[in-house]
């Protein structure tokens, strides 16, 4: 069992969990609506399961297979692996798993997604290991960014 499946496993109770694709795809917008983050942010496919214990606000989305997808707006690679954890709050998603972004040559693991400023447009992403986050308009994880997007 991965580290990823305990955590999940050890915040099941009391959670919300629903199943199938159709239910799973329209809690995770619900998700990130909830929590001001943009829509587009998670453009994840043939989900399997979405949680979320409200009361840890631990929140992790299970997918059949891992995806990668290019946000052409911002240039950037990025990887879901097929579970994807956080613990989720307003503007925030921290101790972040299963995200990883391409930085020239290699793939850096997203450990914090969060917008402090929400006048400002941007969006940060960070890593907790190098303390070194990089920051992007929010609009170009716009769930309408579907059009100028690419997966595979």
């Amino acid at each position: 069992m991965s580290s990823q499946s305990r955590i999940i496993a050890g915040n099941r109770e009391g959670a919300e969990v629903y199943t199938g694709e159709d239910l799973c795809k329209q809690k995770s917008l619900e998700l990130l609506e909830e929590i001001c983050l943009p829509k587009g942010l998670l453009p994840l496919d043939d989900l399997v399961e979405v949680g979320y214990n409200r009361s840890t606000g631990f929140v992790w989305l299970k997918q059949k297979k891992m995806k990668q997808h290019k946000f052409q707006r911002i240039g950037r690679n990025v990887s879901y692996d097929t579970e994807v954890t956080a613990f989720v709050e307003k503007h925030r998603m921290r101790k972040l798993t299963g995200v990883k972004s391409k930085e020239i040559l290699i793939w850096i693991t997203i450990s914090d997604i969060y917008i402090d400023d929400p006048s400002s447009g941007k969006i940060a992403f960070g890593n907790s290991t190098t303390g070194i986050s990089r920051s992007f308009p929010v609009s170009a994880f716009d769930l309408d960014e579907g059009n100028n997007s690419s997966s595979t």
